[in-house]
């Protein structure tokens, strides 16, 4: 098994992210400095900064509601760290980002492949978001947004999104891309200024009634369908 997808297998990485790790230098096999492409045998060992791992026999599939003020890191030099935050008794990572002060939900697992395929189709699958702005929302702009936006800071137009006012103050928005901090580009186009941004699903996962920092398991038949989504979307 090449290492990329042996990390990947562990949980750590995605075969992309276990391809940096190796790069960097931070991974062996049996003592010796990995290289991209080496491969691992059945009783070989496979230290990352200098830890040994090993696959999971089982996997771990959790629906995450991350509070405000958590950053998407697994580095511990971040106080504020999402993986301290989920405090979950094994080792998982997040599959896709929610910015600082964003909330909702995120799919934390050890499958690799199963990151790997979701990251691949970021692109294409749903995901929905509640947004709360301190101005009354107009419909005209909610309108205007459901056919895409240029945003000039990154010269390009955002993909059509679904786009459903709740209340003077709140809407929801669906989309199908992972341009970084979108909605909060497109309501500053607008002139909204965001109180509170909440992810509530991602494909067929829905945040439901989670709390801020709490955490499910996803049910085998979620876990299915979100790895045929993938799949099919990665296709």
């Amino acid at each position: 098994m090449r290492i990329n997808k042996y990390l990947a297998a562990c949980g750590l990485f995605s075969r992309r992210g276990a391809d940096a790790a190796v790069s960097a230098g931070r991974v062996t096999i049996d003592g010796e400095v990995a290289e991209p492409g080496s491969r691992v045998g059945e009783k070989s060992v496979v230290c990352v900064d200098g830890r040994a791992v090993r696959p999971a026999e089982e996997k771990i599939y959790l629906a995450f509601n991350k509070p405000r003020g958590i950053v998407c890191t697994a580095s511990r030099k971040e106080p504020d760290n999402i993986i301290d935050c989920l405090n979950y008794p094994k080792r998982v990572t997040y599959a896709g980002r929610l910015d600082k002060w964003s909330e909702g939900l995120m799919l934390m697992t050890d499958d690799g492949g199963l990151i790997d395929a979701v990251m691949s189709a970021g692109d294409v699958h749903e995901k929905e978001y509640e947004v709360t702005v301190t101005e009354t929302v107009r419909p005209e702009d909610l309108k205007e947004m459901e056919g895409g936006v240029f945003l000039p800071e990154l010269g390009r137009t955002t993909r059509p999104m679904k786009v459903r006012q709740i209340d003077p103050h709140r809407f929801r928005v669906i989309l199908t891309e992972g341009i970084n901090r979108e909605i909060r580009r497109i309501c500053a186009i607008y002139g909204y200024r965001i109180s509170r941004l909440r992810r509530v699903r991602i494909m067929n996962l829905e945040l439901g009634n989670l709390k801020p920092g709490q955490y499910r398991e996803l049910s085998k038949e979620e876990v299915r369908s979100l790895k045929e989504m993938a799949a099919r979307e990665h296709a």
